[in-house]
């Protein structure tokens, strides 16, 4: 029973460790769904080659999370199997109650690491903890652009007949709507961070925007010559601008 308990245990520190990875990819910028995704692959030691690995190892601090997540990978995938044998091998063999204790303590420690309230508690003690007891360069960029509010960067590839086509950035005029151009991948062609005011946005460039959601998705779809749509964003967003100001009055 005891290596039955010992194996629960693994799997619960298992658990953590990529919970932890997660965090930390987070803190560099990863979204949570690629941050989790890249964190249990590189603890399992999957190692699919995507675009989001290469994401991972061209940036130094993410390398170091990858590279404990595989050490710790490999440490806990052999515990495991040792601890399984023992409970096996032990005195009397695997009974039923040995295997309803280990399915149900596994399934217990997956159900909780699931819950909101567990990681709503353990996030913020990771990040503190990563903060003040490593030299990773982590920074969470999600909290930096409030992206957890209304705000959203948004990446869609731009199409025909719409706003953003064949139309340099100045002429879009969209930090007057509350949203910014953030970056253009044209096709085939190099990244285009923060990209000058003369360059063209052209049909099958993947453009990211940056702003509150509804604005960026309605500029995504805005057909091309929409005037009206632009000039009542414009107002929207002085309106907006407005009320901050009020707000911020003592």
């Amino acid at each position: 029973m005891v290596a039955v308990l010992a194996l629960i245990v693994v799997v619960a520190l298992s658990i953590l460790v990529v919970r932890v990875g997660s965090i930390a990819f987070v803190m560099t910028g990863l979204s949570e769904d690629v941050a989790r995704f890249q964190a249990l692959s590189a603890f399992s030691g999957a190692g699919f080659t995507t675009s989001e690995a290469e994401a991972i190892v061209m940036y130094p601090a993410r390398r170091r999370i990858a590279m404990m997540l595989i050490r710790f990978g490999s440490i806990g995938l052999v515990t495991s199997i040792a601890t399984l044998m023992l409970s096996f091998l032990s005195a009397g063999g695997l009974t039923w109650t040995r295997l309803l204790v280990m399915t149900g303590g596994a399934l217990a420690v997956v159900g909780l690491s699931r819950t909101r309230a567990f990681n709503r508690l353990l996030t913020p003690l990771v990040k503190r903890l990563l903060t003040r007891y490593t030299t990773l360069e982590l920074r969470d960029y999600a909290d930096l652009l409030s992206l957890r509010d209304d705000y959203r960067i948004v990446e869609f590839e731009i199409k025909k007949h719409t706003w953003l086509a064949d139309r340099p950035v100045k002429d879009l005029r969209l930090t007057h709507e509350g949203v910014l151009v953030l970056g253009v991948k044209p096709p085939g062609k190099a990244y285009v961070g923060a990209p000058p005011p003369d360059v063209c946005l052209r049909p099958g460039d993947v453009v990211i925007l940056y702003g509150r959601k509804r604005r960026v998705e309605a500029v995504s779809l805005r057909a091309s010559g929409d005037q009206a749509a632009h000039r009542e964003a414009e107002l929207e967003h002085e309106h907006d601008v407005r009320e901050r100001e009020r707000q911020l009055e003592p």
